[in-house]
């Protein structure tokens, strides 16, 4: 099975802020838009 959803990253100063309005609590934030694009999951249930 495979889902495809929208994630809206930002940035702010000198950190990019990820998430997606599909899937509530799913978030992520780096340094950079790699390491934010990363870190951007679901939470553990």
């Amino acid at each position: 099975m495979h889902n495809e959803f929208t994630a809206v990253i930002e940035n702010d100063g000198q950190w990019y802020i990820g998430y997606c309005l599909e899937v509530p609590g799913a978030n992520g934030q780096g340094r950079s838009l790699e390491e934010c694009k990363k870190t951007l999951k679901m939470p553990l249930p």
